[in-house]
């Protein structure tokens, strides 16, 4: 199966039933979904390591409102709970972007940020998150970029005003 047919298969799943998506594009290890409403769009990706059963799959998406504030915000959903008052990093290349975190998610912090996220995502191959969980053990998620671009610029396109 090819891995952004599993990507979609874990997305439309994880989302709420009342929620449902429909798949924009699709290629290497991103997909871009649209809410069923048309008002929400996410380029989205799950991390190489696959969660252990009754786990949190990480997973990483630039989120676009087609009337909201959203234009590309960086969300990750981390696979362990980040320590209070610790660092969130997303390095990708050689760029090094510290995120807001609360428990076991992390944000950009504002619109000049994310296009410097967005920018930086479309020359790697990789991205990764470091963290501290709560015992203090640093943690990385590690996630492909194949595929990024593409699938940001079909969410962007897709929650165009």
């Amino acid at each position: 199966m090819r891995p952004w047919a599993v990507w979609a298969m874990f997305a439309i799943t994880a989302v709420p039933a009342n929620a449902a998506q429909r798949i924009l594009f699709a290629r290497g290890q991103w997909a871009a979904l649209q809410s069923q409403d048309g008002r929400h769009c996410q380029a989205a990706s799950r991390s190489q390591r696959n969660a252990a059963k009754d786990a949190r799959q990480a997973h990483a998406t630039f989120a676009f409102d087609a009337m909201g504030p959203r234009r590309g915000e960086f969300h990750v959903a981390l696979s362990r709970a980040a320590r209070s008052g610790s660092s969130v990093m997303l390095s990708i290349g050689s760029q090094m972007f510290q995120l807001a975190a609360r428990g076991a998610d992390a944000w950009s912090v504002g619109p000049a940020q994310e296009a410097a996220i967005i920018a930086a995502a479309r020359v790697a191959t990789g991205m990764r998150v470091e963290a501290r969980d709560a015992a203090g053990r640093r943690f990385i998620d590690r996630y492909l970029l194949a595929g990024a671009p593409s699938a940001i610029d079909a969410a962007a396109a897709g929650c165009s005003r």
